[in-house]
């Protein structure tokens, strides 16, 4: 790292959070930059006696006066706490930065603001929020009135990833603190940094004690485990791999624990040949490569109306040649590595696959060399392929990679067909310039999200979930506001 980079991630070490006091207990663990493989920091790893106490400060909170708590009040927590992090605003960039390797730039201009800004915006749902009234008939003709209120789940497990480290976190924690719960999250141990600084600001805020808490470390066997298959948690909000969501899935069955998943993605793309062709190139650019692939959102599957097939892949082949991947810091970096170490070598083996299954490669397909400190990084290069068949393990399995296949087709039904040829259903691109064709074919296409001429544009209210293993229920406005409360009926005889 260089001398900027490291002065300002040093601001904050991670610590587990409980009950409004920070601590460092459990044997610790190197936090590693991916730029350069360096030691950032060291994070402590909860053992079952740190996650219950995080448990049962919750528990106490909710008991407390953070049970009393009005939405007035917990809509001015949101936004102080969107006011705290703005004001660490380099900070938390920082820290994103140190954690993570992605571009600066991509920290500024997205994580960080969009943090904020989901903290104000679920402020502003939770204070707008209605309730639903009903009046009813009787036999005495007086009548009845029925009333919808909401109250807290309870005690909530948060389990976050490392991809976008504070932004799903808030995702999650601005819903479920706006709605009166007591949470514990855990961070990944990719990524420890940002939620310990979150857990600053939210103490700076004057939080009830218990209210929110950290807890750091690993998975299975380990904090996350523990944490899951509590028995005094009420509800299990979790982002990341389909596989970790299975063996969470399986803890929260034993009681009965309502759960929140949003799991991972093989997103296909639909290249039409009427659609404007260098804006298709731009977005499948930027749907396939930011953040070196590892966002849930992205393309790995491009299906491209054969017309217009070997232009773009040319085209797309050409601007991955391009892209600047280096330095977090340098000014004209548009991607950086991948999160870790094992990550690297799980991408690299699909990249060999690929080989294996025939594969055509167009751009990319290994690592880049710098001569530099980077060579000690985890970094691999944008990669473009083709030739493989639909039920190749490269086309049908998530890598999480800056890796798309790209594959023709010559009808609409067939690209319909081909996008829904997957395990996965969370998010698909549709590029066309016919109105009806996008309307015709958006709905068809068993994805919880579709673009059309655009890719990751997000509205606060809008459902943000997927189908068959990309999840299980919808975050987004009301959605997460409903699952993170109970409606109770209310029924007053008049």
């Amino acid at each position: 790292m260089n001398e900027q980079e490291t002065s300002e991630a040093a601001h904050t070490q991670p610590r587990h959070y409980i009950g409004g006091q920070f601590s460092d207990t459990g044997t610790s663990f190197d936090v590693i930059h991916p730029a350069d493989g360096s030691v950032v920091g060291c994070a402590p790893e909860a053992d079952a006696a740190t996650v219950d106490a995080a448990v049962q400060a919750a528990r106490a909170a909710l008991l407390g006066p953070w049970g009393q708590s009005s939405v007035e009040e917990r809509c001015a927590l949101l936004r102080a706490i969107a006011d705290g992090i703005e004001a660490r605003f380099d900070e938390f960039v920082a820290a994103e930065v140190a954690d993570t390797g992605k571009p600066e730039s991509l920290a500024r201009s997205v994580d960080i603001p969009r943090s904020i800004e989901t903290f104000r915006a679920y402020a502003d749902l939770a204070w707008a929020r209605s309730e639903r009234a009903f009046t009813t008939p009787t036999p005495d003709g007086a009548g009845a009135l029925n009333y919808t209120v909401h109250r807290p789940r309870g005690v909530v497990a948060i389990v976050a990833p490392w991809n976008l480290p504070l932004l799903l976190l808030s995702l999650k924690v601005a819903p479920a603190l706006v709605t009166g719960n007591a949470i514990v999250a855990k961070p990944s141990e990719l990524t420890p940094t940002s939620a310990t600084m979150l857990a600053e600001v939210i103490h700076d805020c004057g939080l009830v004690e218990g209210a929110f808490n950290v807890v750091h470390g690993f998975g299975g066997g380990s904090a996350g485990a523990h944490l899951t298959s509590h028995p005094d948690i009420d509800a299990v909000a979790f982002t990341g791999d389909s596989g970790t969501g299975r063996a969470i899935m399986g803890a929260a069955a034993e009681q009965l624990t309502p759960v929140s998943f949003e799991l991972g993605g093989k997103n296909p793309a639909l290249v039409f040949a009427d659609a404007d062709f260098d804006a298709a190139v731009e977005g499948t650019v930027r749907s396939a490569f930011t953040n070196a692939g590892q966002i849930c959102l992205c393309t790995e599957r491009v299906y491209v109306e054969r017309p217009i097939f070997d232009d773009f892949v040319a085209a797309l082949a050409d601007r991955a040649k391009n892209l600047s991947v280096g330095r977090p810091y340098d000014a004209d970096t548009w991607m950086g590595p991948l999160a870790s170490a094992d990550h690297r070598s799980k991408v690299l083996g699909y990249y060999r696959l690929a080989e294996q299954e025939g594969a055509k490669i167009h751009a990319g397909g290994g690592v880049p060399v710098f001569g530099d400190e980077r060579d000690s990084g985890f970094f691999v290069d944008p990669t473009v392929i083709t030739g493989l068949s639909r039920d190749a393990r490269t086309v049908r399995e998530e890598i999480f990679g800056p890796i798309c296949h790209v594959a023709p087709f010559d009808d609409e039904a067939t690209a319909v067909e081909l996008a829904n040829e997957s395990a996965f259903g969370l998010a698909a691109s549709l590029w066309t310039s016919s109105l009806s064709r996008a309307h015709r074919v958006a709905p068809r296409l068993q994805n919880g999200i579709v673009w059309v001429n655009c890719w990751n544009l997000r509205d606060h209210r809008t459902p943000f979930g997927g189908l068959k293993a990309s999840g299980i229920g919808r975050e987004g406005g009301e959605y997460s506001l409903d699952f993170f409360s109970e409606p109770v009926n209310v029924c007053v005889k008049l």
